[in-house]
């Protein structure tokens, strides 16, 4: 049961991130590249490529060994953000597929000085991506554009797990 509920955690993430990316795909560059008159990480495009990166480099924390992850943070070039996003996305519900092996594991090194639970990245995964998102779409209400909708209600819909009741 624990599994399979992160796992749809982890599901939602994914459509998420898709969604509002694809959603996104379609808008102008100079929707894209504007900057924000508004507390959020920067424009569209910036905020894109450091969602997918952080989530590139939070699968790398927890699969890679110290060794082999990158002492920076690579940039994700935004022609590769959707295949970066799936791929990423799908990283994690393998990695949560066995999730016991997640919650064994001894304190993982980061490179920039600590030592961290791996849950405490599985959640930073899910919560960092969710806080850019919402950061995204209130750019996109600033500008005149109606956002898809990507919370958990959404997505339920989508997978006919919240219907309505016929009467």
């Amino acid at each position: 049961m624990t599994s399979t509920l992160v796992r749809r955690l982890f599901e939602h993430n994914n459509w998420s991130n898709l969604h509002l990316l694809d959603f996104c795909l379609d808008l102008e560059d100079d929707v894209w590249d504007t900057k924000p008159d508004l507390a959020a990480y920067g424009s569209i495009r910036s905020t894109w490529e450091h969602i997918v990166a952080s989530q590139v480099g939070y699968l790398r924390l927890l699969t890679l060994p110290f060794e082999q992850r990158s002492i920076s943070n690579e940039s994700i070039a935004f022609s590769t953000l959707r295949a970066s996003t799936i791929a990423s996305g799908e990283g994690f519900l393998k990695l949560i597929d066995d999730l016991n092996d997640v919650e064994q594991r001894d304190p993982l090194q980061t490179s920039d000085g600590y030592y961290v639970d791996a849950w405490v990245v599985v959640i930073q995964a899910i919560n960092h991506a969710t806080e850019h998102r919402e950061q995204i779409k209130l750019i996109l209400t600033s500008l005149g554009l109606t956002p898809p909708s990507v919370d958990g209600w959404a997505y339920g819909e989508v997978k006919k797990a919240v219907v309505p009741i016929l009467l």
